[in-house]
């Protein structure tokens, strides 16, 4: 407990008795009777031979549970085990190393190392530090090229996380760091520690190429990105229709559905081939285990098939189509719980372009708007 806080009352012995009350602060001091604490209490690390010095090895983690001016910022000595000078430990608690490692030199070291404090008097700790130095890096990381979508109304793009890049190294120890080429900075970044991509805001619609790399220290590996922008048009949204799926989560439609259905889809409802398809969102249906796809069709010469038409063609090509998903139900409407028949059923589609939902595979990353439906009587 650091203070109490009393409150005195001095009373006098007359008639009436009369009184008179004050508060006393008692602040509780703190002495230096907290050793740091090492977390965990010993360390092993590894570092891989041929690495430039100042290598990062390891973090420290020190805590004292005394007062601030008692316990931080501590100060680190390597004792024992560091007579060649082969390491370097910073203020921070940073192991580095201060030479070029040789598997064939020596294979592990076992440093013990002082933590001390900021009291008087000063409290110190101990722990011990084994690192082992491991063959370096023999083979090159592994990537999957990824491949974005991205769907936005017209320059509205916020920006975001628009997918991840998937890397792995059969080196056990090896630590994988994502780099994007300069140049491309303006329009995307990329996370160097996890390989998130991230778009800034602004994108124009058409494709984009990135030059992103991975690299475990040793060898660096170029990665197929791929980004495609499609910007919707006002008109689109008022000839969509809505195709349901039974018991499908968004990435899996994405990852294993997406293609396959879309080539589908489009050999069903295309009536020429310079048509176009434009998948508009995809989002699951609340409280069910359903997925809506949000689609419309531009004709080569600009306008768009009517709903009526396209779910004429879709009812037709339905068998076809379930070859690849279950289909739950075709929509032009959503009706459902309205007191009206279909004729005086009214629906509006509004897109809530700032309001991004990413969903990301391996191999495919599909990014699209929210959409909210709404439906009216009008009889």
């Amino acid at each position: 407990i650091s203070g109490y806080s009393l409150v005195v009352q001095a009373r006098d012995s007359g008639t009436p008795p009369l009184s008179s009350s004050v508060t006393v602060n008692v602040d509780i001091s703190d002495v230096n009777d907290n050793s740091p604490v090492f977390t965990p209490a010993n360390y092993t690390a590894v570092i891989q031979e041929n690495k430039p010095v100042g290598t990062s090895i390891l973090q420290l983690v020190v805590t004292d549970k005394d007062s601030f001016h008692n316990g931080p910022p501590f100060t680190f000595t390597i004792l024992t085990g560091n007579e060649e000078e082969e390491f370097t430990l910073d203020p921070h608690g940073v192991l580095r190393s201060a030479v070029i490692f040789k598997h064939m030199v020596s294979t592990e070291y076992v440093l013990c190392v002082q933590a001390k404090d900021s009291g008087k008097p000063q409290q110190v700790s101990h722990t011990y530090v084994q690192v082992r130095v491991i063959e370096e890096s023999i083979h090159k990381p592994t990537a999957i090229p990824l491949e974005i979508f991205i769907v936005t109304m017209e320059d509205d793009f916020p920006g975001g996380v628009i997918g991840k890049i998937h890397a792995t190294d059969q080196d056990v120890y090896d630590v994988l760091t994502y780099t994007l080429k300069s140049e491309q900075k303006s329009l995307f970044k990329v996370n160097s520690h996890d390989g998130k991509i991230i778009a800034l805001g602004g994108l124009d619609n058409g494709k984009y190429v990135l030059n992103v790399s991975v690299s475990d220290g040793r060898f660096q590996v170029p990665i197929d990105v791929v980004v495609h922008v499609e910007q919707l048009l006002q008109e689109m949204l008022q000839n969509t229709v809505t195709i349901r799926f039974e018991n499908v989560s968004p990435e899996d439609f994405v990852g294993l559905h997406m293609h396959g259905f879309r080539r589908t889809l489009r050999n069903a409802v295309l009536s020429q081939k310079q048509d176009s398809l434009h998948i508009i969102s995809i989002q699951p249906v609340a409280g069910s285990s359903q997925l809506d796809m949000l689609f419309a069709v531009q004709m080569h010469t600009g306008g768009f098939y009517k709903p009526a038409y396209l779910i004429q063609k879709l009812t037709n090509a339905r068998r076809h189509l379930e070859n690849v998903i279950r289909i739950s139900t075709i929509l032009e409407k959503n009706c459902s719980g309205l007191d009206c028949q279909e004729q005086h059923c009214e629906q509006s589609l509004s897109i809530d372009s700032h309001s991004l939902m990413t969903y990301s595979t391996a191999r495919i990353s599909f990014v699209c708007p929210r959409f909210y439906r709404n439906v009216r009587c009008m009889c």
